[in-house]
C-alpha cells in the first residue's frame, strides 16, 4: 500500500490578522502539535476556524499541504517558512496534487479520511504574507493542497503515516480539478467528468454545476 509521511500536525484557534488596514479573524496561523490528539468529523482537537462558511465543516475537516511546495514559496516570498505555513493541519511529503484523487481513502492513525476537494485559496494567505497576489499564484501553480473529510473518527499523531486504503476508480486528480476550476473554465465535458465523482464536496459540486446551467 502506498503511504505518505506526516512532517507536522498543526492546529490553531482564530486570532486577529491585519488585511488592508482592517482587522479580520483567522486561524491560518497554526502551530505543530506533538501530542496524540482526537480527530472528529469536523476537525482536530484544539483546532478551529474563524470563517465557517468557507472553511471547516465535514467536507473540509482536515487541510493538507505538501511540503514539496515549500521551497517554491520560500523563493517567491523570500522568507523561510515554518511548518503549517499555509494554515494546513497536515504538512505532508509524498501526497502531491498531481497524484492524489478526489475520493481516495487513507488510514490516518485510528481515523479513516477521504479526499473531498482541492483547497481553495483565500485572501487570508495574502494577509499573512503581505502578498496581494498570493491566492492567484496558488491557483495558477496548482499548489493548492486539498481537504479530507473524516469517515471514521480516531486518535492521530504526527508520527503516523497516511496509508492509502482505496484509490478512487474514476482517478480524478486534485490537479485536474484545479485546472478545470481555475484555468480551463469553459471545458464543460471536464466539468461533467469531475461532477461524476460522487465524493466531491458539496461546495465544489454547487460551484461547478453553475457552469453547466449558465451555458
Amino acid at each position: 500500500m502506498k503511504s505518505a509521511e506526516i512532517l507536522s500536525l498543526n492546529t490553531g484557534k482564530p486570532a486577529p490578522l491585519m488585511y488592508k488596514n482592517k482587522e479580520v479573524s483567522s486561524a491560518i496561523r497554526k502551530l505543530p502539535v506533538t501530542d496524540v490528539i482526537f480527530l472528529s468529523q469536523c476537525n482536530f482537537e484544539g483546532d478551529a476556524q474563524a470563517d465557517l462558511i468557507n472553511h471547516g465543516g465535514r467536507d473540509k475537516a482536515v487541510c493538507v499541504y505538501p511540503y514539496e511546495h515549500y521551497p517554491y514559496w520560500e523563493g517567491e516570498l523570500t522568507t523561510r517558512l515554518e511548518m503549517g505555513a499555509f494554515g494546513e493541519n497536515l504538512t505532508t511529503r509524498g501526497l502531491l496534487e498531481t497524484e492524489v484523487c478526489i475520493g481516495d481513502i487513507y488510514l490516518l492513525g485510528e481515523a479513516v479520511v477521504q479526499i473531498s476537494q482541492p483547497r481553495q485559496p483565500c485572501y487570508k494567505l495574502a494577509a499573512r504574507y503581505g502578498a496581494q497576489d498570493m491566492p492567484l499564484k496558488v491557483q495558477e501553480t496548482g499548489y493548492t493542497g486539498f481537504y479530507f473529510r473524516v469517515l471514521r473518527e480516531g486518535k492521530v499523531s504526527w508520527e503516523d503515516r497516511l496509508i492509502l486504503e482505496q484509490r478512487h476508480p474514476l482517478g480524478i486528480t486534485v490537479s485536474f480539478a484545479n485546472r478545470i476550476k481555475y484555468l480551463d473554465k469553459e471545458n464543460q465535458e471536464a466539468v461533467r467528468t469531475i461532477l461524476a465523482v460522487e465524493e466531491l464536496s458539496d461546495s465544489w459540486r454547487a460551484s461547478l454545476s453553475k457552469r453547466l446551467y449558465a451555458n
